[in-house]
């Protein structure tokens, strides 16, 4: 223990899972107060990252406010049944994991924690959340799932940049519009498994919605609106009380997967057959579309069709659209290809537009944020543009079987994460020593 006390006075790091620890070391609370023989103390630095995790640990104590410039702690999987006060006199703290332990309560004073990005406190027995987490302005990740939750509070319309709420598992009745219409960075939202009677009229306003996942609630249908979910990847409504289906549906031109599965649809509307079958995408896959229908009294669909492949499912329902409907249910274009993968790079941070017979990089490349892996091998790419210097964060970038003749080396020399290049089958000229 003291070997890692004395590292984390080093490193600003600390983790001590997994160690089957009843209590937090006292030592750990005054890391600075504790300099021993053979330290430097001016080579001593602040704890910022505390892991906790996989323990047995019952509670924290209020000395948790000495550690001021913690910026990570996580005690997800222990036995606490409460925190303290303290832990909103951390302005430091970015990231918060209390998930799987037996909290009944999450103070009002966590409001005071104004840089905390990510929450987690799933697998709880919370009822309810802190209003005061609308004080949290750069809150971009809440995950509260398999709680009591009866309600979210009104004040977490206040998170305008929350981008992922993870509600599954809990006693929701209502998803308020008010909430809806003010986090429009939202790009997933999971309220499966909840008691949701219908989604809100309004949900349409998340226009940079990628997963919406409210699978086995009660909701009877589903609002018009829903076209204006136009980045939608993945929707999830199975096991629930859909009777019918919106045509609206069909507009849904990148969506991927429908699971309408376990409702009580009698008829699958044929403007929603516009949807296109699949997608050539990310490293190497043929994303196919997937349609779940089962368990549902469908009259016009034989049981095979249904419970059988997804694409035999779409080729049938696409016969019964007209000429015209079916040209708009076309293959996708290119470009097409290049913006849903942008969007799934989102999340993994990799960006593969392998084989696509590009003869430019897209400007969707560096406009992705923090990419860390590019794919354009494949193409018919001459050379990088200037724009290209702004992916800082690249680690990895393949350029196999390409057509470029110049060795990007001021383009190369801006990057500076990069680790691994390929530049195989290319017909470059020379490689310069000097990149």
């Amino acid at each position: 223990m003291d070997r890692l006390l004395k590292a984390a006075r080093t490193s600003g790091s600390l983790n001590l899972s997994n160690r089957s620890l009843r209590d937090v070391p006292p030592e750990v609370y005054r890391s600075l107060d504790a300099v021993g023989e053979g330290e430097k103390w001016w080579e001593v630095v602040e704890l910022q990252k505390l892991i906790l995790a996989h323990n047995n640990i019952e509670s924290l104590k209020e000395d948790l406010r000495n550690l001021l410039q913690l910026i990570v702690l996580n005690v997800s999987h222990n036995k606490l049944t409460d925190l303290p006060a303290a832990i909103g006199q951390l302005p430091m703290l970015k990231s918060l994991d209390i998930s799987f332990n037996s909290i009944v309560k999450i103070p009002e004073e966590i409001g005071s924690a104004a840089s905390l990005v990510k929450f987690d406190c799933s697998g709880n027995q919370l009822k309810e959340l802190p209003s005061s987490l609308g004080r949290c302005s750069d809150l971009l990740e809440l995950k509260a799932s398999n709680n009591l939750i009866t309600h979210l509070p009104e004040e977490l319309a206040n998170c305008l940049k929350l981008t992922k709420l993870d509600v599954e598992g809990n006693k929701l009745t209502v998803l308020s519009e008010n909430l809806v219409s003010s986090c429009a960075l939202l790009t997933e939202l999971n309220a499966a498994k909840n008691l949701l009677s219908h989604m809100p009229d309004n949900i349409g306003s998340l226009s940079r919605l990628i997963r919406l996942d409210l699978h086995q609630n009660r909701i009877s249908s589903i609002p018009p609106s829903i076209t204006g979910c136009c980045s939608l990847l993945e929707f999830y409504m199975g096991n629930n009380a859909l009777s019918t289906l919106p045509e609206e549906l069909g507009e849904l031109s990148h969506l991927g997967t429908l699971d309408l599965h376990s409702n009580q649809l009698k008829e699958y509307p044929v403007g929603a057959c516009k949807l296109r079958l699949s997608f050539a995408l990310l490293c190497k896959m043929t994303t196919l579309r997937k349609l779940l229908l089962s368990g549902n009294p469908l009259r016009t669909l034989r049981s095979s069709l249904v419970s059988g492949p997804t694409s035999a499912l779409l080729k049938y329902l696409r016969s019964r659209l007209s000429e015209a409907q079916d040209a708009e249910a076309s293959s996708p274009t290119k470009q097409d290809v290049v913006v849903m993968a942008a969007r799934l790079s989102l999340s993994s941070k990799e960006l593969s537009l392998e084989g696509l017979g590009l003869s430019a990089v897209p400007s969707e490349v560096w406009e992705s944020g923090e990419i860390t892996k590019v794919d354009l091998s494949q193409n018919s790419i001459e050379e990088l543009p200037v724009e290209f210097s702004s992916c800082t964060s690249l680690k990895t970038l393949i350029l196999s079987r390409n057509k470029m003749k110049d060795w990007p080396g001021p383009i190369l020399k801006s990057l500076p994460n990069l680790s691994c290049l390929k530049l195989d089958n290319n017909p470059l000229r020379q490689v310069r020593e000097e990149t």
